[in-house]
C-alpha cells in the first residue's frame, strides 16, 4: 500500500519515473485506494460494534447516540467504495450483504400501525421477528427462539426470494438504532428510544433482549463481510488479482464503476427517483436522515479514483499514478474537462450537506412543491449526469470498447416510473 512520501522521496520518484503513469501504474494505485477503503470500513464497523455493545451493556440516551454516531462515521469510509462497484464482479457478488436498501424493516421489528401488514408483494412485511420466535417462512416454522448471525444471514435475509427483506447490513442496523422516521417530508428523522434496548422492567417496545440480540448479530455479521472484502484488496487477494489480470480489462472496470455509479446508481435511482416520486422512503439513509452525507460520499469516492488520491480516516493520504494522468496523456483538455466537471459536482453535493446540516434536511428537500429543495438536489443530478459524458469520452480517448452503465428509468424513461 502506497502512502504519501517526504518531500525527498517523492523528488527522487519524479527523477526516476516517466513523465506519465503506465496502465499497470494506474490500476495499482485504484487497488491500493481500494485496500485502504475497505480496511477504513472495517475499522469504523469495528468501533460501531463495540458502540452497540456498550449501548446494550448500558443502554442510555448517551450509549444510544455514541452508537448512532459510531454508524454514521462508519457510512464515511464506506460510500467511497462504492465506486468499485459495478465493474468489479467480486464486489458486485457481495455487496447486497451490505448495503441493500430499501428494506421492508416490518421483517425485523415493530412499526407504526400506518405501515401496514403483509402485502401481495410481501406476505413477510410485517413479519418482526424480534416479536415471533417462531416465524412461519414460505410456509414452514422456523426456529427463531435464538437471534443469531446465522439466523439473519441464513434465513432472514431476502427470505422467501424476495429483495426488501433486507435483514442484515447498515441499513438494518440504522433502522434498530433509530427506528422508523415517521415524519414524512418533515423535519425530523427517527426516534427509537434507548429503553427499546432496556432488558426487564423499563423495556419499551417489547422484547427488548431479542431486539439487543438482533443488534448484536447484525454488527458482528457487518464485520465479518467487510473483513472479507478487505482481504480481497490486499496483495494476493482476488479483486486485486482480478483487476490486474489485463489492463484494458481493468481500466474498464474502472470507468465502469465510476460512469454507473454516477449515471444510473446515484443520479438516477438514489436522487432523481425521489425527487419524482416525493417519496422520503426513497433515501438512502432514510431513517436517520443521513442520506446527504452518503451522497456526498459516494461523490468523493468517483473523484478519488480517478485522481488517483484517497485520504484515510486517520488523516494518512494513499496515492499513486492516476487514470487523469492517462487521460492527460491522451487529451489534456479532457482530462481539465473532467476535473472541473468532478469539480462542480462535489460543490453541488456540498451545498445539499451545507443544507441539510443547517435544518433543512434531505427528506424535506423532496416535499412537492418546495423549489429550493429541487434546485439542490437537480445540480447534483445534472452535476453526475454532466461528468458521466465526460466518463463516455474518456473511454473513447484510452481506446477502450464501449462501456454500458448502468441505467435508471427516472433518466432515461421517465414516463415508466408512474406506470
Amino acid at each position: 500500500m502506497k502512502y504519501l512520501l517526504s518531500t525527498a522521496a517523492c523528488a527522487l520518484a519524479l527523477a526516476v519515473s516517466p513523465a506519465f503513469a503506465d496502465r499497470a501504474a494506474v490500476l495499482d494505485t485504484y487497488a491500493d485506494i481500494a485496500e485502504a477503503a475497505y480496511a477504513d470500513s472495517l475499522s469504523q464497523a469495528e468501533a460501531l460494534r463495540a458502540a452497540v455493545a456498550a449501548l446494550v451493556a448500558e443502554p442510555s440516551p448517551e450509549t444510544l447516540q455514541a452508537a448512532r454516531a459510531a454508524w454514521r462515521a462508519a457510512r464515511m469510509p464506506y460510500q467511497q467504495t462504492e465506486v468499485f462497484r459495478f465493474g468489479n464482479a467480486i464486489v458486485d457478488d457481495w455487496e447486497g450483504r451490505v448495503n441493500a436498501w430499501p428494506l421492508d424493516e416490518g421483517l425485523i421489528d415493530y412499526v407504526d400501525a400506518a405501515y401496514g401488514g403483509p402485502t401481495d408483494a410481501n406476505e413477510l412485511a410485517a413479519l418482526n421477528v424480534i416479536a415471533n420466535p417462531r416465524p412461519v417462512i414460505a410456509g414452514v416454522e422456523v426456529d427463531a427462539t435464538r437471534i443469531t448471525p446465522k439466523l439473519i444471514a441464513g434465513t432472514l435475509n431476502e427470505a422467501d426470494g424476495i429483495e426488501t427483506n433486507v435483514a442484515r447490513g447498515y441499513h438494518a442496523i440504522e433502522f434498530l438504532l433509530w427506528g422508523q422516521d415517521l415524519n414524512g417530508t418533515g423535519p425530523g428523522a427517527g426516534a427509537r428510544a434507548h429503553t427499546d434496548f432496556v432488558a426487564g422492567e423499563g423495556c419499551t417496545g417489547g422484547h427488548c433482549d431479542r431486539r439487543a440480540d438482533y443488534l448484536l448479530a447484525a454488527t458482528g455479521l457487518l464485520v465479518a463481510d467487510l473483513e472479507e472484502m478487505a482481504a480481497n484488496w490486499v496483495e494476493g487477494g482476488a479483486a486485486r488479482a482480478a483487476v490486474m489480470a489485463d489492463e484494458d480489462a481493468g481500466l474498464v472496470a474502472i470507468l465502469t464503476g465510476m460512469g454507473s455509479l454516477s449515471y444510473g446508481e446515484q443520479a438516477g435511482e438514489r436522487m432523481r427517483l425521489g425527487l419524482m416520486l416525493n417519496d422520503p422512503e426513497e433515501e438512502h439513509d432514510c431513517f436517520s436522515d443521513n442520506t446527504h452525507m452518503s451522497h456526498y460520499y459516494d461523490g468523493l469516492g468517483i473523484q478519488n479514483v480517478y485522481l488517483g488520491r484517497y485520504i484515510r480516516t486517520d488523516g494518512r493520504v494513499v496515492e499513486g499514478p492516476s487514470l487523469a494522468e492517462l487521460v492527460a496523456e491522451a487529451d489534456p483538455s479532457l482530462d481539465a474537462e473532467m476535473r472541473a466537471k468532478l469539480d462542480a459536482t462535489m460543490a453541488a453535493l456540498g451545498a445539499i450537506v451545507t443544507a441539510a446540516e443547517g435544518g433543512f434536511a434531505y427528506d424535506m428537500m423532496l416535499e412537492r412543491g418546495n423549489a429550493e429543495g429541487e434546485a439542490l438536489i437537480m445540480a447534483g443530478v445534472n452535476g453526475l449526469i454532466d461528468q458521466t459524458r465526460s466518463i463516455e469520452r474518456i473511454v473513447t480517448a484510452l481506446g477502450l470498447d464501449r462501456i454500458a452503465f448502468e441505467g435508471s428509468d427516472s433518466l432515461d424513461a421517465p414516463g415508466a416510473v408512474f406506470e
